[in-house]
C-alpha cells in the first residue's frame, strides 16, 4: 500500500485536471457576467440608435405621434421578441429653457417665486390650469423642443444575476431631446390669469 500511495503522489497527470476544477466555476461565471453586461451595452446601443433615426424623421414632419410609436415598435419587434417591453414618452416644449421646468408666471403677487391665486402665467400646454410640468404629450409643432424618452426592459440572459444580487430584469433608457423644423410659425403660449 505504501508503494501505491508513493507511487501516486509523484504521478503528475491528474494536477491539471484539479486546477481546472478550482478555476472553472468563478470562469464561467465571469464570462456570463461579460457576457451580460456586453448584451446590456448592445441594447443600449439599439435603443438610442432606433430613437436618433425616429426624432430625426419626426423633427422634419415625416412622422407624426402615432407613426414614431409604430416605428420604435417595429424596430424593436425582434428584442421585444424575446419578453421584452418597450415604452415611448414624448414632450414638447416651447424653447429649450423650459425643459423639465413648470409653466412661466407673468405678472408674480405675494408669495414672490411661486404660482397663488391672482398670478398669471403662460399655458402652454392649454388645459387652463398651471403645471409644475411644462411639457405637452406629443410632438408638438413647427420650431418647438421635444423630448424623447425610449425605455426598453427584459429578463437577463443568464441565471447568475441572482447570485450577484442583480435584478432578473434589466432596462436601458435613452433619451434625446430634438428641435422641429420650422416648417410654419411657432404658435405663442396663451397668457392666463387667475
Amino acid at each position: 500500500m505504501a508503494r501505491i500511495l508513493t507511487r501516486l503522489r509523484h504521478h503528475k497527470r491528474g494536477a491539471t485536471l484539479m486546477e481546472f476544477g478550482l478555476i472553472a466555476a468563478p470562469l464561467c461565471l465571469t464570462i456570463m457576467g461579460i457576457g451580460d453586461l456586453a448584451y446590456q451595452s448592445y441594447l443600449r446601443s439599439v435603443t438610442r440608435g432606433v430613437l436618433e433615426r425616429a426624432s430625426r424623421s419626426a423633427s422634419v414632419g415625416t412622422l407624426n405621434t402615432t407613426e414614431i410609436d409604430a416605428y420604435i415598435s417595429a424596430q424593436m419587434a425582434t428584442i421585444n421578441a424575446k419578453n421584452g417591453t418597450t415604452s415611448v414618452v414624448k414632450k414638447s416644449y416651447y424653447n429649450f429653457s423650459r425643459v423639465g421646468k413648470p409653466e412661466k408666471i407673468t405678472s408674480d403677487t405675494v408669495p414672490l417665486g411661486s404660482y397663488n391665486t391672482g398670478d398669471c402665467y403662460e399655458d402652454v400646454n392649454g388645459n387652463n390650469s398651471y403645471d409644475t410640468s411644462l411639457g405637452t404629450n406629443g410632438l408638438g409643432g413647427a420650431d418647438d423642443i421635444v423630448y424623447y424618452e425610449v425605455t426598453v426592459s427584459m429578463p437577463r440572459m443568464f441565471p447568475m444575476a441572482k447570485m450577484l444580487g442583480w435584478s432578473a430584469t434589466q432596462s436601458t433608457t435613452a433619451t434625446t431631446i430634438v428641435r422641429n423644423q420650422p416648417w410654419a410659425n411657432q404658435a405663442k403660449p396663451t397668457v392666463r390669469c387667475t
